[in-house]
């Protein structure tokens, strides 16, 4: 990647790694304003940046769910951003966002024999849950649908989480850094990031910004998100970044492929900044490993595994 940057005297890529602080946003809009860039509704070729839950508990080593890597991540990604943030023209950033009681959290559930709750990181099997090993304290017949949904749907197993991005709290807020790129691009370009709150369906999980791992018939907002997904992607080109690699960032991406799986030209338009994301570690699991498998996957299919430090596609 070349030399240049754009970024205004305040920044610092270090900044990723000084834990919570205020983020400066007056200092990075007044910035924006003498960066003296065009406007992005002048963009011949359009660029989306997709950002999936940088957010304090993800990212910060103090975070209630910290994902070893993510600070040197976010550190990067704002060295890429700032060096092309002429050519960025929409960027949508997502918040994980959460309550005290959800499907995924050790209050739902409880071991008859014991009293006890699931601690984070426990696999809560059908088995589990026809055997008695766990029973739902909440929504008992929605909760054995849940569990057997989620294994013939999405594949997967329910996992229990620690509490985290809670709504309203510290975890819950975007890297002060990436607050302060995203004020400075918005004065800079004269134009508006978008948010994307997911995960406060309390019967589902919520890895994909697009939608559910199984949808809540009583929630519409749960279902997938077409609008969102054919709008990103009438971009000529989109790039994928965030926390983390193994669930949110990894399902994001699955949704927008499986959207997309007739339309390989639509597919190509897609770059993952695989330098910019981490796997969360588990005790047994190899997340990683499996992640990788997947991205291996899409690469196949025609989507773009870069760095940020690859020259941007002309």
């Amino acid at each position: 990647m070349s030399e240049r940057s754009l970024a205004p005297a305040s920044f610092d890529p270090q900044d990723a790694f000084r834990g919570p602080y205020a983020a400066r946003i007056s200092e990075f809009s007044e910035a924006g304003r003498q960066a003296g860039l065009a406007p992005a509704s002048t963009d011949r070729e359009r660029t989306a940046l997709v950002l999936v839950d940088y957010q304090h508990d993800f990212v910060d080593p103090s975070g209630a769910l910290s994902v070893p890597g993510a600070q040197e991540d976010v550190a990067r990604l704002l060295t890429w951003f700032y060096a092309h943030a002429d050519r960025i023209t929409t960027i949508y950033a997502s918040l994980d966002t959460h309550l005290p009681f959800q499907i995924f959290y050790p209050t739902w559930w409880q071991n008859p024999q014991t009293g006890e709750h699931p601690a984070p990181f426990t696999t809560v099997t059908i088995e589990d849950v026809e055997e008695g090993r766990w029973l739902p304290l909440r929504e008992p017949e929605w909760s054995r649908h849940y569990v057997q949904a989620l294994r013939q749907q999405a594949r997967k197993e329910l996992m229990i989480w620690p509490y985290h991005t809670m709504q309203g709290t510290l975890g819950h807020m975007l890297v002060a850094p990436l607050s302060e790129a995203l004020a400075w691009h918005s004065t800079a370009r004269q134009t508006q990031p978008h948010y994307i709150v997911k995960g406060l369906t309390p019967r589902t999980e919520f890895y994909g910004i697009f939608g559910a791992e199984v949808p809540d018939p009583s929630d519409p907002s749960s279902q997938l998100n077409t609008a969102l997904l054919e709008t990103i992607m009438q971009h000529d080109r989109v790039f994928l970044a965030g926390e983390a690699k193994s669930h949110c960032v990894l399902e994001s991406g699955r949704q927008l492929v499986q959207h997309f799986s007739q339309r390989p030209d639509v597919l190509q338009r897609l770059y993952v900044l695989r330098d910019c994301i981490s796997s969360v570690q588990h005790p047994t699991i190899d997340f990683d490993a499996l992640a990788e498998e997947e991205l291996a996957r899409w690469e196949h299919l025609g989507v773009h595994l870069v760095r940020s430090t690859d020259e941007l596609p002309a």
